[in-house]
């Protein structure tokens, strides 16, 4: 990079005013992006909060016509434009990125391996074609892949199931430029396809200026909390189920802040396990009431199941307040510190939980020392300076990943009309991918 030159990036993403983690990660990074490049941040939402416009210029975009000539003529500065497309698991914020991605080279920003469940709501609401959805799937996992795709398609198989075998990121990929990633997993399952570079970088979050002092109650009842986009993989019903029987041994309290995704069945799950009076459900809080809540919890439920390859932004939120979390041994879960989270296995859930729930009950200031420490990791690893420079540094890569990845699509291209894919021809091209 030229002195005084900062890299042109064009950041597509879901803003504020879109009431999505992604859009909210996004906000808490732009003034250290904004700093380390020359940034115009692209929307497809037609309203959104005009406070991300006094941070650098936004632009609206049609994900169906939008060219790569459309980015290069708002940028400024003579080097190349280097575009980011983010790619998460929810069809409302997601599906027409995707699009533009399959049609625009771009970094894809994958922050789910696991996206059929996007793809399962933008085939029905989106009017993503049903057409290419199942040569892509026969392309990149064969007639079985296919034929569980059109399992999901006539209802016989949940999109969140089919994920587990096939976690659907490969759509995303026929264009991109490279792909950055927030998980180790994430890394070497796009490593691994050994088509584009692959990036990893730390989810960014920008930590509170003061580490929040302890205010935890030391008697009264234990507060438990559960937040977030909660939809069936945060593991809520199994949480309920466990805390049901301690209902009438121990005193607690649960706050379940977020978007659950079957308010109905959830008050059938309370009925059932007698929680009517020991759980409120508020729906989407504000950022400070969330924060205020964490800042008093004993602990925090953040399981996932199935958890393919993402980070999460909750638990850095979790980290920020110093509160102690419960997080499933799998997945990026699994890999952080012992002395960060509590972890427990998918197979004995639910004595786990509830042995765990025990424990800080009995101890209040068990969590303590594991929250400091979370709050500590946050500080070193995620702030958002040091993910604004990465993304720099990857920006300034993107002409020679443009060009890897363009050889690398035209050997695909190649491989799919040969007649006859012996093992020898395909040996052959492949080696000449890989140089």
């Amino acid at each position: 990079m030229k002195p005084g030159r900062k890299p042109k990036v064009h950041w597509v993403s879901p803003i504020p005013e879109a009431n999505t983690d992604i859009a909210h990660y996004t906000y808490r990074i732009l003034p250290e992006l904004a700093a380390a490049t020359d940034l115009t941040v692209w929307t497809d939402a037609r309203h959104w909060d005009r406070a991300v416009d006094a941070i650098c210029p936004v632009r609206k975009l049609d994900p169906h016509r939008t060219l790569p000539r459309d980015f290069a003529r708002s940028g400024h500065g003579d080097g190349p434009d280097a575009i980011f497309i983010h790619i998460g698991n929810s069809w409302v914020f997601h599906s027409g990125l995707l699009q533009l991605a399959r049609r625009v080279p771009s970094v894809i920003v994958l922050h789910d391996l696991a996206i059929q469940e996007m793809l399962h709501d933008a085939l029905r609401f989106a009017g993503f074609p049903r057409d290419t959805y199942e040569a892509e799937m026969l392309r990149w996992h064969g007639e079985a892949g296919l034929a569980a795709a059109q399992d999901m398609l006539n209802h016989r198989l949940g999109a969140n199931v089919l994920s587990e075998t096939y976690p659907g990121f490969h759509l995303a990929l026929d264009r991109a430029v490279a792909v950055l990633s927030h998980t180790p997993a994430a890394f070497e399952a796009v490593k691994t396809t050994g088509i584009v570079p692959s990036y990893q970088l730390d989810l960014p979050f920008r930590p509170s200026t003061r580490a929040p002092s302890a205010r935890r109650a030391q008697d009264g009842p234990l507060r438990l909390v559960q937040f977030g986009h909660i939809g069936p993989n945060r593991r809520l019903w199994e949480v309920l189920e466990a805390l049901g029987p301690l209902r009438g041994e121990i005193d607690f309290r649960l706050d379940i802040m977020g978007n659950v995704w079957d308010r109905a069945l959830l008050s059938e799950k309370l009925e059932r396990f007698g929680l009517e009076s020991r759980v409120t459900v508020h729906g989407f809080v504000p950022e400070p009431e969330l924060d205020a809540a964490l800042a008093e919890a004993h602990l925090v439920f953040n399981l996932r199941y199935p958890t393919m390859g993402e980070a999460s932004g909750s638990q850095l939120r979790i980290w920020n307040a110093s509160a102690a979390a419960v997080v499933t041994d799998l997945g990026w879960y699994g890999s952080l510190p012992d002395d960060t989270v509590f972890k427990i296995p998918l197979e004995g859930e639910t004595s786990a939980l509830q042995d765990l729930v025990r424990r800080v009950n009995a101890d209040r200031s068990l969590g303590a020392t594991l929250g400091q420490t979370g709050r500590a990791r946050l500080e070193a690893r995620h702030t958002p300076a040091l993910y604004a420079q990465g993304i720099a540094e990857i920006a300034e890569l993107f002409p020679e990943d443009a060009a890897q990845s363009l050889h690398a699509r035209r050997i695909r291209e190649t491989l799919a009309k040969a007649p006859q894919k012996t093992p020898l021809y395909e040996t052959a091209l492949k080696k000449r991918l890989l140089r």
